[in-house]
């Protein structure tokens, strides 16, 4: 419906601009009644003559209010076309209001009535913005459509000086330059005004009544047939050549299949992708524009810059010439009054060059010192990081200890809980000894296995154990690489001052070695183990 609408606009626009103003500039009120009503009557869009009158009260709200008539027309009359009216009456009630007072006057090679044709042709070509206009290439594109139907051939050359005429004065044709140009019969010489007719009307019932192919005249004897079967009845038809058989097939098929496919007709198809590319040639050509615009204005602003130096070059070239000019021609004055002067300079000169090798090489032994020390401060860094990763891996150790020392705790607990419940099971009665053997020895059995269980994690606790050596000789390593590097960088006058680890709290010592826990972590862990005991009994 969208479509449809502005298909619409389009025609209505014609006949609203064509109305008379009045001396305030705008539309009367009778005309625009007059245009409502004859468009709800071709259009079969019910109106109420009471909502039209009061629409066009004399008040600033009303269609003919600085609001304009749009607003009245899409919402009381296009919103509610339904689509069940005669395009061509539509079309041609629209053409009496405009053509009357647009139409040129000078003779044309076509009728009123094919005037009429290539007006609606118009509308269906032209772009969606006002005022209308139809591109150089919907003209090609017409022009192709009317010189094929006319059967003869095209003009390539002849149109492409057309188009660049056109292109360097205006963007497009209105309708009526259109009409102008078809009827001149400028792309159409040779051909008389019936075939010229013939061809607009075979264009128009293409492109506007979608009609791919039109039945001959009745002729006598029948000739290339061929048969089309419907559901209902069948028809033979009858070509004036092999070609226009095939042509007639073709044209059919590719109807039924559009019909099917709920597709629109190729030609409007391909107009909407016409319109699409010149729509992304047009954004695509802007671009370009924005960019040119960009570099032409960059290329001007180092154009000023390139100007404001060179200006200032031959200013000061200029300042330099009077100058030297000054300077010679003070020179033979000034050189007995300066010659003392010169070898004074030449002496302090000589004095400032010693000067400057001394602190030359002064600042070459500062910088050498500066890259050892970057060189040093490079190792300390490297022994920092193995001093850290160290570190690391005793806390991974020590992590793993207080895992296994936990988990030797629980079997222990679970141990002693066993041996507990063997010594009340040996001081029960005798009736009850030899159920409470056999349990004993499910639990010997099960004691048996958390002995291996125990005994596993022993060897697990010295291989922790042995790692934890091997990591505390790491730190070790580190330690001693960190403080002999400590020791360089004081001898280099304290340069770089090290951030030292801190003191580390002192480690317990377990039957098994050094403890990976704390003083206090060791109390937290017995309370823990005597409450798992008391809970247990």
């Amino acid at each position: 419906m969208v479509g449809l609408k502005e298909e619409l606009l389009k025609s209505i626009w014609h006949a609203f601009t064509a109305l008379d103003l009045d001396r305030s500039g705008k539309v009367s009120k009778s005309q625009l009644k007059v245009l409502s009503h004859n468009l709800c009557t071709v259009l079969n869009v019910p109106h109420d003559p009471v909502a039209l009158e009061e629409h066009f009260r004399d008040d600033d709200e009303g269609p003919v209010s600085n609001q304009g008539y749009m607003p009245y027309l899409n919402k009381f009359i296009l919103e509610k076309v339904q689509g069940n009216f005669d395009k061509v009456e539509f079309n041609r009630m629209c053409w009496t209001l405009c053509a009357k007072k647009n139409l040129s006057r000078s003779p044309l090679l076509i009728s009123d009535e094919d005037a009429f044709k290539v007006w609606v042709i118009f509308n269906f070509l032209s772009e969606d913005k006002y005022p209308l206009i139809i591109v150089p290439e919907e003209i090609e594109y017409l022009l192709k459509k009317l010189t094929e139907a006319m059967g003869a051939g095209w003009q390539q050359e002849q149109f492409d000086h057309y188009k660049i005429a056109l292109n360097t004065s205006r963007e497009g044709l209105s309708a009526w330059e259109l009409i102008d140009l078809i009827g001149s019969g400028q792309f159409s010489k040779g051909m008389d005004r019936q075939t010229v007719s013939m061809a607009i009307n075979e264009v128009f019932n293409e492109l506007i009544l979608d009609v791919l192919k039109q039945a001959l005249p009745d002729k006598d004897g029948k000739k290339c047939l061929f048969l089309i079967k419907c559901l209902d009845k069948s028809f033979e038809i009858s070509a004036s050549d092999k070609k226009k058989k095939q042509e007639w097939i073709q044209a059919i098929q590719t109807t039924v299949n559009l019909l099917r496919a709920g597709s629109p007709p190729p030609h409007k198809e391909a107009r909407q992708k016409r319109k699409e590319l010149r729509q992304k040639l047009l954004a695509e050509q802007e671009e370009l524009e924005r960019q040119m615009k960009e570099l032409q204005t960059a290329n001007e602003n180092k154009q000023k810059e390139l100007e404001t130096v060179r200006k200032q070059l031959e200013a000061a070239a200029a300042r330099a010439a009077e100058e030297e000019k000054k300077r010679l021609q003070t020179q033979v004055e000034l050189q007995d009054r300066f010659s003392l002067e010169l070898e004074r300079e030449k002496m302090v000169r000589q004095k400032m060059e010693e000067q400057v090798a001394q602190k030359s090489s002064e600042l070459e032994q500062y910088l050498q010192r500066v890259r050892e020390l970057e060189e040093m401060y490079k190792q300390l860094q490297e022994a920092l990081e193995d001093e850290k990763q160290a570190r690391q891996d005793e806390e991974t150790v020590r992590k793993l200890q207080a895992r296994l020392l936990e988990e030797e705790s629980a079997k222990r607990a679970e141990l002693e809980k066993w041996h507990l419940q063997q010594q009340q099971t040996i001081q029960m009665t005798e009736a009850e000894k030899q159920e409470l053997e056999n349990q004993r020895m499910i639990k010997e059995q099960a004691l048996q296995v958390a002995m291996q269980q125990l005994e596993q994690l022993e060897l697990e606790r010295k291989e922790a154990l042995e790692q934890y050596e091997e990591v505390k000789k790491k730190l070790e390593t580190a330690a001693n690489n960190t403080k002999s590097w400590k020791d360089k960088v004081a001898h280099h006058e304290g340069l770089i001052r090290l951030i030292e680890p801190g003191s580390k709290n002192p480690h317990l010592i377990t039957n098994w070695g050094p403890a990976a826990f704390t003083e206090a972590e060791l109390e937290q862990r017995q309370k823990s183990w005597k409450g798992k005991k008391n809970t247990s009994e």
